[in-house]
Formats: C-alpha cells, structure tokens, sequence
C-alpha cells in the first residue's frame, strides 16, 4: 500500500494552525509533515488526516467528537496518544488550533527527550573478508 501524502491545501492549513511558538519545528515525516518541540512529535499529516499526541483524559474528549479517530498509520496498529481531528474541522481552524495548542502543551509536560548519542564504529573489521574462495581446476590443454 502506498504512503498516503497531503495535498498542498491541507499542508497549508496544517501550517496555519501551529502555535508561534519557538520552540515549535516542522520536519518532514514519510512523506507527510509533523510538528516537534521539547524533542516530541506532537501533531502531524499523514495524508490529509491531521493528528495530535494528548494526554488520556484530552484524548476521550477528542474522541467523542464526530470524525475523530485514532491514527493508524498502518490499519488496525494505532499509535498510542495520538488521534486523527475530524476532517469537518477543517472549516473551523480555531478548534484545531485549540486542539493543537493542547497537543503542545501535553508534550511540553513530558521530560526532555535526551539527544540520541552518536554510535560507535562496530567492532567487526572494517577491512573485506579474508575467506578465499576455491580455486577453480586450470582446465587441461591438449598439447
């Protein structure tokens, strides 16, 4: 199956909805665009479907509205705290404004993400294996 990817609409209208907020960066994900900040993702694209991370009691909430869901990225593996906003919202941007800003706020009460260390070179030799193949029998001439 395909990776779905958003329209330039939607990435439009997924921009317009972030807070102003430094400590807010986009970066591309699979060929969609999320929202970080404190080291977490915490809203997202996937297709046309916006999501945003919440905390427990935000995400009942949520998904009592109609059209929310929760975000699969592959059918049937929902990715734990983040839902789908309904598609209707996408008429009322301050709701998901709302909804964003909360998403930011539950992932700015969440400890600091450590930055990952650099990894060590394997210890494997880095030079090609000395495994010698077979030599091949020198085919006899008839003199």
């Amino acid at each position: 199956m395909p990776m779905p990817r958003p329209d330039a609409a939607t990435v439009a209208f997924f921009t317009s909805v972030l807070p102003k907020d430094p400590t807010v960066s986009t970066r591309p994900m699979f060929g969609n665009l999320a929202a970080f900040a404190n080291g977490y993702m915490f809203s997202g694209l996937f297709g046309n479907d916006l999501f945003v991370r919440l905390g427990d009691a935000d995400q009942a909430r949520l998904l009592e509205e109609e059209g929310a869901k929760p975000f699969e990225p592959m059918e049937g593996r929902p990715m734990t705290g983040y839902i789908c906003v309904p598609a209707a919202w996408r008429g009322e941007p301050a709701t998901v404004k709302k909804w964003v800003a909360r998403s930011l706020a539950h992932v700015n009460g969440l400890p600091p993400k450590e930055a990952k260390k650099a990894k060590k070179p394997s210890a494997k030799k880095t030079q090609p294996s000395a495994k010698k193949t077979p030599a091949k029998p020198e085919k006899k001439t008839k003199a």
